[in-house]
């Protein structure tokens, strides 16, 4: 944390602009002592306001009624909490470390403190899941009050416990349709392939901001940021970030990389992709597009019609 003050108040020297949304995620947030964050607060005053859009992440079982009440009174005015599910079969499955009664406490504990944005992650795609267990993990979200649902189908990454466990994720397109209309039919509007926001006041400004391509700063070990053609990574390790948090390594986005980056994020979200990005055969495969019904075009953008086309009307179009 100390590391994470000095590199962040460098950024923040050689930074110009004012902060639109603050991100504390990555890890597991809640399992750190709630008054570490106070310094970071501090030094954030003057970049950001009361309108400024600050989410955590946490875990229920560790977003005691403490932790989450001093996130509150720092500045943090949008709580994410990993669920996963409220099933307790299912998340022994997962190897989560909470039960289904932790995670309610958690979301209830966040209600009366007073956060007016809270998002939950729901899981799906493991063996274990029926259309049954989903729709009781979606419905119960509804019922406890969240405004946002992050619905992730169960993909299983190299380096993770799970990979070498392939028999736990099935790739089930179907069970995907049926979340998606599930959570349209429950109340919570799809602007994302994988986000669902009660109406737009609960839609996340941050996530927003990446698929509208704009700059971030990346800080902290692993953290990734991106400033004008340049996209930067943060040392992975630890103890390599606490010895040195200034390290970056670059990435040099060409022309190529930033418009196939823009395509691939407008089409998997509510913010589209405008058109004047593409050549004309490519304008060509468009309008084809656009005589299937699989896009709509609106004032010089193109919008997908079905965010789980999204990867293959991209590879179509470029």
């Amino acid at each position: 944390m100390e590391s994470l003050y000095k590199e962040l108040e460098y950024e923040l020297k050689n930074n110009k602009n004012t902060i639109s949304t603050v991100f504390i995620g990555g890890g597991t947030p809640s399992s750190v002592n709630q008054e570490l964050y106070a310094p970071i607060f501090t030094l954030l005053k003057g970049y950001i306001n009361n309108t400024t859009e600050i989410t955590v992440e946490s875990n229920p079982n560790s977003a005691t009624e403490e932790w989450q009440q001093y996130m509150y009174d720092l500045g943090v005015n949008r709580i994410s909490f990993g669920v996963q599910s409220f099933n307790d079969e299912k998340l022994k499955f997962l190897g989560r470390s909470h039960n289904a009664n932790r995670a309610i406490k958690a979301i209830q504990i966040a209600k009366c403190i007073g956060f007016n944005s809270i998002n939950c992650d729901i899981i799906y795609g493991s063996t274990m899941d029926t259309k049954e267990l989903i729709l009781n993990d979606l419905q119960t979200a509804k019922e406890l009050g969240v405004h946002h649902i992050s619905s992730y189908s169960l993909t299983l990454e190299e380096g993770t416990k799970f990979w070498d466990m392939k028999d736990i994720c099935i790739d089930d397109e179907e069970m995907s349709c049926f979340v998606i209309e599930s959570l349209k039919e429950l109340g919570y509007n799809q602007y994302e392939i994988s986000n669902f926001a009660k109406n737009n006041k609960y839609q996340s400004i941050h996530n927003l901001g990446y698929w509208e391509y704009k700059e971030y700063l990346g800080v902290g070990c692993g953290a990734v940021g991106r400033i004008g053609n340049k996209r930067y990574y943060k040392p992975k390790s630890i103890e390599e970030y606490i010895q040195n948090p200034f390290a970056k390594e670059y990435e040099e986005l060409s022309e190529e990389d930033i418009k196939t980056e823009k395509v691939l994020l407008g089409l998997r979200s509510k913010v589209g992709v405008e058109i004047n990005l593409l050549n004309m055969e490519e304008k060509a495969k468009l309008k084809e597009l656009e005589e299937a019904n699989k896009i709509t075009i609106i004032d010089g953008r193109f919008y997908n019609n079905d965010y789980l086309l999204s990867d293959e009307i991209a590879l179509y179009l470029l």
